[in-house]
């Protein structure tokens, strides 16, 4: 009888505390809440947006002349190993550190502070800092587009990672980061139609009014030297932009998989209207014009992979094609020689994606009512369009006038293979 008198408060005191231990143990495990699911997804989005620049520089690479398909496609590879290091150094910081609605600081220059325990939501901090690396790596070769067959290769490292500094990563500041003045003000943007591909759109105009059009007869300037590179490319583009729109949730979940619907229905829905369009015009439905729209119809539904379903991803793919199209034909009316329509289609495609990200979402930002929210995109679209044409046009011109950033007429026209790298895209015997 005394033993269980002893036992029967211990056993009642051991019962009220067998919750507060089993929530120690608990806690214990989530001091580091790493989703293993969610990682291994984000790594594989970031090796598919990895795998979309060389995929850019087929796509690129094949519609410029002969003479000039290795100096194109180099402007791809270069942008992976000048951008990997500004990224590391300093971009990341500047893009996601601070409180500062305009800019980071250096807060996380080189990493500084990340470890293996540090997460962004459910994700190692490493996998974040590699993911958006992955956007900041072809941002800046989208530019190249523009004035491809012309600039010097100086000159366009010069460039990109100026401009990287400048636009990119202040712009990534506003819309992603926590404290970002778009970000804040809920302008919807999930995966870049900002961000990404207006503003690199709108660089490559300024640096193509800047730099002043090709050399040469007009009609074997837009004459493709390797179509099948073209298609390829598009293909590669297509299929990393799974990782590009639906990696953008950083979870594994129903958003990431409707993100991935999305990215498959608005292309598909732009080719097809593109190659309307362009039977329509011409009479021909060719394979540049479907490779076109199926990058275009992708450009609009970036902004809006997280927030649009079926219908509105395919009435935004149909609504691309003719926007884009004219975007292009109007540049011979304006007489600036976008080489390989970079401002045509990420900078026209882009804008339009933000605007209809408002109009299409199935669900608005949180306390936002229609009108506020299609103010916030086009403030968003605007904004960030705005301020990398300025400055865009102001380090050109500053290039332009110092180091020169267009290359020499008589190596212009010798082609850029042979005069800046000494090879030759194609040595067929």
């Amino acid at each position: 009888m005394n033993v269980q008198m002893v036992l029967r408060p211990v056993l009642f005191g051991f019962l009220l505390l067998l919750p507060n231990i089993l929530l120690a143990e608990g806690e214990t495990g989530t001091v580091n809440p790493i989703d293993k699911s969610d990682t291994t997804w984000m790594l594989v989005s970031s090796a598919l947006v990895f795998f979309m620049i060389p995929g850019l520089s087929l796509f690129y690479g094949g519609i410029v002349r002969s003479k000039n398909v290795l100096s194109t496609m180099m402007h791809s590879f270069v942008a992976m190993i000048v951008m990997t290091l500004q990224w590391t150094i300093f971009g990341y910081s500047f893009a996601f550190s601070g409180e500062n609605p305009y800019i980071g600081n250096f807060d996380l220059a080189f990493l500084d502070g990340i470890d293996l325990n540090s997460t962004k939501g459910s994700i190692p901090t490493y996998v974040h800092f590699l993911f958006q690396g992955m956007f900041a790596l072809i941002t800046p070769a989208l530019i190249s587009g523009a004035i491809a067959e012309r600039i010097k290769l100086s000159a366009y490292i010069l460039f990109i990672l100026v401009w990287s500094t400048l636009v990119y990563d202040p712009v990534a500041h506003w819309v992603w980061a926590d404290s970002g003045w778009l970000f804040n003000m809920n302008a919807l943007d999930f995966a870049g139609g900002t961000v990404v591909h207006l503003i690199s759109g709108i660089a490559g105009l300024s640096a193509a009014i800047v730099i002043g059009k090709r050399k040469g007869d007009p009609g074997l300037l837009t004459h493709p030297n390797n179509m099948t590179y073209t298609l390829l490319g598009s293909g590669l583009l297509w299929f990393g932009w799974f990782g590009f729109n639906a990696g953008s949730g950083l979870a594994v979940n129903g958003l990431a998989a409707r993100a991935f619907l999305v990215t498959l229905i608005a292309p598909a829905a732009a080719g097809a209207s593109w190659l309307l369009i362009e039977w329509y015009h011409t009479k021909k439905a060719t394979a540049l014009g479907a490779a076109s729209g199926i990058v275009a119809g992708l450009v609009v539904i970036t902004p809006a992979s997280g927030f649009v379903g079926i219908k509105g991803a395919l009435i935004m793919g149909v609504l691309v094609s003719p926007v884009c199209y004219l975007a292009i034909l109007l540049k011979g009316k304006l007489k600036y020689d976008d080489t390989l329509d970079a401002f045509g289609i990420h900078g026209a495609g882009g804008a339009l994606g933000a605007i209809l990200t408002g109009i299409f979402a199935l669900e608005l930002a949180e306390g936002m009512t229609f009108e506020s929210q299609m103010i916030a995109q086009l403030i968003s679209v605007i904004a960030t369009g705005f301020y990398s044409f300025v400055v865009s046009y102001i380090l050109a011109l500053i290039i332009e006038r110092t180091i020169g950033f267009r290359i020499e007429e008589d190596k212009e026209i010798t082609g850029l293979d042979q005069e800046i790298h000494g090879e030759k895209g194609y040595d067929i015997r």
